[in-house]
């Protein structure tokens, strides 16, 4: 995902705008990996091999997500990892 493209997305649930990137895997202007979060509403929207997963609840993949959490729980801010929506580790 571009960086710049932060400046155009909003929370899909709520329109919360701007949304947070944490950057965990990046090159040049990319982020390859990384969370978009929405301090309103506690979503979390992983971005995987540059691409941002942004789609409603009940079309998030479960097992995706939490497959993404275990692996990047060290990077993470426990507020995602733990308690996060749609899902989370704990």
């Amino acid at each position: 995902m571009q960086r710049r493209l932060l400046d155009i997305l909003a929370c899909p649930i709520d329109k919360h705008y701007p949304l947070q990137m944490i950057e965990l895997n990046a090159s040049g202007d990319k982020v390859i990996d990384g969370v978009l979060s929405c301090e309103k509403c506690k979503r979390y929207y992983p971005i995987i091999d540059e691409i941002p997963v942004m789609l409603p609840d009940e079309l998030r993949n479960k097992k995706e997500d939490l497959e993404f959490l275990a692996r990047w729980r060290a990077k993470l801010p426990v507020e995602i990892v733990e308690g996060g929506l749609p899902h989370h580790l704990s």
